[in-house]
């Protein structure tokens, strides 16, 4: 059986990530998907189009995705055939997120509906579109699906990912001591026995 695993990094991120995840998968193929989405709804279309390019002749599809790349990946390949996922930082509540860094920037909803984009202080550009999208289109995920998060993660709160975790079903793994960003040796260490563990 020919097994592909597909990785989307997320914010910052490249495809070259993808590389990390091969030593776990060694019987299978692994490839980043190689995006240009920066919105959902962009996202929606590129997606679908690339799965199928990359998935035409593999018998199973693994996702793996991080952070915003999760949120894009749920929202875009729902309806695709997926055995497995594995989320490792989901932005798991879109609105939540936005409304909680216009709390932070001190904009209101009024303020963003007229000026449509705001660039915030600390770096974020707030759109009135993005707010409205992820209102109305919330997350329908029905995927066997795994979620690490780190304790210490500033983009969303254990309460969130929890409640998250319960409405997909999924199974949850909480990292003490870790962060949004899995990157030193001791959270990658814990990843890959996370995903060993998840995967047998």
């Amino acid at each position: 059986m020919k097994t592909l695993v597909i990785y989307v990094h997320g914010k910052g991120g490249n495809t070259e990530e993808a590389k990390h995840y091969r030593s776990v998968f060694r019987e299978s193929d692994v490839i980043g998907l190689d995006y240009k989405s920066q919105t959902p709804w962009e996202a929606k279309i590129e997606f679908p189009r690339l799965y199928d390019g990359y998935c035409k002749s593999y018998d199973s599809v693994i996702l793996i995705a991080n952070s915003i790349g999760a949120y894009l990946s749920m929202n875009a390949l729902a309806e695709k055939n997926i055995s497995q996922a594995f989320l490792i930082s989901p932005v798991a509540d879109m609105e939540k997120l936005i409304v909680d860094m216009m709390k932070r920037a001190n904009i209101t909803e009024d303020e963003l509906r007229s000026e449509k984009e705001i660039e915030t202080e600390f770096g974020e550009i707030l759109s009135w579109e993005y707010l409205s999208y992820a209102r109305n289109h919330p997350v329908k995920w029905n995927i066997p699906t795994s979620v690490l998060y780190g304790e210490k993660d500033i983009l969303t709160s254990k309460e969130t990912i929890t409640k998250f975790a319960e409405q997909i079903c999924a199974n949850l793994t909480i990292m003490e001591n870790g962060e949004h960003w899995f990157h030193t040796d001791e959270q990658l260490n814990f990843l890959d026995n996370w995903l060993r563990n998840s995967t047998q």
